[in-house]
């Protein structure tokens, strides 16, 4: 029998919700591969801000970062449904369907015509100098970040949005190490160059 394909925020949970002191995952793997509603909850309390978190580094805006944090879980539970869900780490699965969904999402957004500017410029009567300064450095870094590669920008989101510790970024990642410190390098390098290229501008 299968589970129906719900909004994670209207699955209901009959008895206790696991917490998160007792969250053990294998458990909770055991319980998304027979689909137990508990287990699925117990999943999205403990990993959504962590997802949402790494999506919302990579993607400016709330709304859209909190519609692919929850499309993520959409295709945990799907996945799970055919019988292909995450066997061993949950956390790398999510966070590489969270990198997956970016790139599609952005694939999508930058076939589209874009925006006219001044549709996202601030009035410019209601903010003072500091504040124009600052969002003209944010936007130079957002733009900037853009720029870097996929794997780049996964790096910078683990390490500094996530506060992941090479260790663990390695893991999430696939990679060795020092694959890892020298990508983090590279990503850093040009992403300087990159903001340095715009100021002289």
């Amino acid at each position: 029998m299968q589970l129906a394909i719900l909004p994670f925020s209207r699955i209901i949970i009959s008895g206790n919700p696991q917490t998160m002191s007792g969250y053990d995952e294998q458990s909770a793997l055991n319980g998304l591969q027979n689909l137990d509603s508990q287990a699925i909850a117990a999943i999205y309390d403990r990993y959504f801000t962590e997802v949402y978190r790494y999506v919302r580094y990579r993607i400016e805006d709330d709304a859209t970062a909190e519609d692919i944090a929850s499309d993520v879980f959409m295709r945990l539970l799907e996945a799970s449904q055919k019988r292909q869900g995450p066997q061993s780490s949950l956390r790398g699965w999510l966070i590489a369907t969270a990198s997956n969904a970016i790139n599609d999402h952005l694939r999508r957004r930058y076939r589209r015509p874009t925006d006219p500017l001044s549709d996202h410029l601030p009035d410019q009567t209601a903010i003072v100098h500091d504040d124009v300064d600052q969002r003209e450095q944010y936007r130079t870094v957002r733009s900037a970040y853009a720029q870097l590669t996929d794997e780049q920008q996964h790096v910078l989101a683990l390490r500094f949005g996530e506060g992941y510790s090479l260790e663990e970024t390695a893991q999430t990642m696939k990679k060795k190490l020092n694959a890892v410190k020298a990508l983090q390098f590279r990503a850093l390098a040009a992403l300087q160059r990159l903001i340095g290229e715009a100021n002289d501008e």
